[in-house]
């Protein structure tokens, strides 16, 4: 039809809405939120009436997918690696239900832990649930997928992951757009029980999902995202995944690798393929992003005396993503040859943004604390955990979504008195609010700051899910009354606010804490907006 420059993530979202995509669900997370925004901004999207929503956590958002997939339509769920956790529960399971309409779980890894609190390899989930995984190693592979996604899906009755990571998510390439195709109609499971997983129906659906394997198998044999390139110099045989093949071609001109090279691009792995390059190839190497998934299998499987040489032998490096020069040094290029970051650049680290309300919460709550020691401060994952550095350094641990509260009740119920925890107000309706009806049930002794910027900042300023009802929830929870107090984070207010605080670290039970004043990013945008509008009527 078309072709368009465009980041993987777009591409990913724009195949949705060509593939007769019905919907896509997310919550935001880096480096995944991008395909979401995309969808949402699309006119054409609205205009075909495809849903695509923030939901309030990774969970309920696979979940709102597998619903569509029921009625019958195609609906696309995405996140980031860490998110995939959050919504473990449901793709396990949604490996047994199966699915109607098609479903495709997207899941953008960050190997280098670019803006993330581990590495892990999504394909390892996808294992776990014996699924069928794509893995692009380009962009056009990313949108193409999609549609290749969406049949599986539908033709096995099997949810897919679609599995990507940061540099093909957030780096551009043109795109040649497909036919578009309808969206399904609506229709129900002709099995009414399939999604029922009461031990009898589980047994029966968990054999369907066996009994599918060999077909998976069959389709990664015959990809044409899995391909057997040969070479003259059988030294070395090379197995590339995804984007690695790509940083595999780039250390070639004219992207000619002497060496055999087997692309792997969709799993089960076709093993077909590594054997024909074991046997040919004296030694092999693996070049993969991510935790070394396929060098274990090889290991395992193929474990005949040859060298399989990759992540766990140290001839690529066991953590961080790839890159061409690695891939280079792993081949033997000399390392001279190699290109290296100029002295002049230096590494910035991130900080607060100028006039982020987050700075006098925790210059209020660092003079409050002052009297009872460091060590206190249990936080969560947002902008605010920069507070962690210089000059704040304000807390104490950062885990994962909605740990700040439980963690700090875990310290509570030792003896830590006060016990304070730092969340914002997303993250608080994505994983807090359990957390902070298990202090209450339990009487407690925590306090509780919900930075409430009326947005989800650190991604960019995706909607809350907690917008303009924050008090409620905390009463509805249990909370007393008089224990919600609501300051306005400012400079001006900074007396007050550090005695507010003061009184709520000294009771003696559950209390909360919300410093509220819009994000200054998104304040910044809208004004300018209101500005913008204001000279257009005029």
């Amino acid at each position: 039809m078309n072709t368009r420059l465009l980041l993987g993530d777009e591409a990913i979202a724009q195949a949705g809405i060509d593939a007769g995509m019905s919907g896509i669900f997310a919550y935001p997370g880096t480096p995944s939120t991008e395909i979401t925004e995309y969808v949402r901004s699309s006119a054409e999207a609205k205009k075909k009436g495809i849903a695509a929503n923030w939901a309030a956590n990774e969970k309920t958002a696979a979940e709102q997918a597998l619903g569509m997939s029921y009625a019958g339509k195609r609906a696309m769920t995405s996140m980031k690696h860490v998110g995939l956790n959050v919504a473990a529960d449901v793709f396990l399971n949604a490996s047994i239900t199966g699915a109607n309409g098609g479903i495709l779980f997207v899941v953008a890894d960050d190997p280098s832990m670019h803006s993330s609190q581990n590495e892990q390899d999504s394909r390892v989930y996808g294992r776990f649930a014996m699924v069928p995984i794509l893995e692009p190693s380009n962009q056009q592979e990313a949108y193409d997928m999609v549609h290749l996604g969406f049949d599986i899906s539908e033709k096995f009755q099997v949810p897919v992951m679609l599995r990507i990571t940061t540099r093909l998510a957030h780096s551009r390439a043109g795109v040649a757009r497909k036919e578009q195709r309808a969206q399904n109609q609506f229709s129900l499971p002709e099995d009414l029980k399939q999604f029922i997983l009461l031990p009898a129906i589980a047994r029966k659906r968990y054999q369907k999902l066996l009994d599918n394997q060999d077909a998976f198998h069959e389709l990664s044999e015959t990809s044409p995202y899995n391909q057997y390139l040969p070479g003259e110099d059988r030294s070395i045989g090379i197995v590339a995944c995804g984007l690695a093949y790509n940083y595999l071609m780039e250390n070639y001109p004219g992207r000619k690798v002497p060496h055999p090279v087997v692309k792997i691009s969709q799993y089960p792995l076709p093993k077909n393929h590594i054997e024909k390059l074991y046997d040919e190839c004296e030694r092999i190497i693996v070049l993969e992003e991510g935790y070394p998934v396929v060098e274990e299998v090889l290991k395992g499987f193929m474990n005949l005396g040859k060298e399989i040489n990759g992540r766990l032998d140290g001839t690529l490096p066991r953590t961080g993503e790839l890159n061409p020069n690695l891939v280079g040094a792993a081949l033997g290029f000399p390392q001279e040859k190699l290109a290296a970051i100029p002295d002049l650049v230096t590494r910035r680290p991130p900080s607060l943004c100028k006039g982020c309300p987050h700075i006098d919460s925790f210059l209020g709550l660092n003079e409050a604390i002052a009297e009872y020691g460091k060590g206190r401060v249990f936080s969560d994952i947002g902008c605010y955990t920069l507070s962690a550095l210089p000059p704040y350094e304000s807390i104490n641990t950062c885990v994962d979504m909605g740990a700040s509260i439980t963690m700090a009740k875990g310290a509570a119920d030792a003896g830590m008195h006060p016990a304070v925890a730092v969340i914002g107000d997303s993250t608080f309706t994505h994983s807090g609010m359990t957390g902070l009806l298990d202090a209450i049930n339990d009487q407690s002794n925590i306090t509780v700051l919900i930075l409430d910027n009326a947005t989800t900042g650190m991604t960019g300023g995706q909607p809350s899910s907690a917008f303009g009802r924050i008090e409620e929830i905390c009463r509805g929870l249990g909370v007393e009354e008089d224990h919600i107090r609501v300051i306005k984070p400012l400079r001006k207010q900074h007396e007050e606010n550090t005695r507010i605080l003061k009184e709520e670290l000294a009771y003696e039970g559950v209390s909360v804490i919300i410093p509220r004043r819009e994000c200054i990013v998104t304040l910044n945008k809208r004004m300018r907006l209101k500005f913008k509008d204001k000279n257009k009527s005029t």
